[in-house]
């Protein structure tokens, strides 16, 4: 059975700025965005948000949410399915996803004006990566016991 050590999973996740979100709305319907992303040690993956957009009122209302990772560059086509709980970090845990995601995008700080905006990390619970460069494809799945022990 393949294997995946944290070392090449925290380097594949940090090496795609640009994952999708996914939430369910009120009616259940699901609902998908864009969003830039960090990736802290411990496996949070954390973004930052208008409170008013959907993503924010859907994880507000049910904190389970799914995110995809990579799969958008020629030749590279690795991707990482996560499901996991968001929410919005406060006080020290805050500040240190906040120091993450800066490091990330050092633009972040000149949105701290924008009216509404607030930050949400995802804590993986369960997440598969697939590697289809491969023949037969490396696929690896972890749930939250081998996420905990990997962080």
């Amino acid at each position: 059975m393949p294997t995946l050590n944290r070392s090449a999973l925290l380097s594949f996740l940090r090496s795609h700025p640009l994952a999708v979100v996914s939430s369910a709305a009120a009616n259940g319907s699901p609902q998908s965005a864009a969003v830039g992303i960090a990736i802290s040690d411990e496996l949070d993956i954390v973004f930052d948000t208008l409170a008013s957009s959907r993503k924010a009122q859907n994880a507000a209302r049910d904190a389970r949410v799914a995110i995809v990772i990579g799969g958008m560059r020629d030749g590279d086509e690795q991707t990482v399915q996560i499901e996991g709980v968001a929410d919005r970090p406060e006080g020290e845990e805050l500040r240190a996803l906040q120091a993450v995601y800066y490091k990330a995008f050092p633009d972040g700080p000149q949105r701290l004006s924008w009216p509404g905006l607030i930050y949400v990390r995802i804590r993986p619970r369960w997440l598969r990566y697939s590697d289809f460069r491969k023949d037969p494809p490396t696929i690896v799945e972890l749930d939250a016991m081998q996420l905990a022990r990997m962080r």
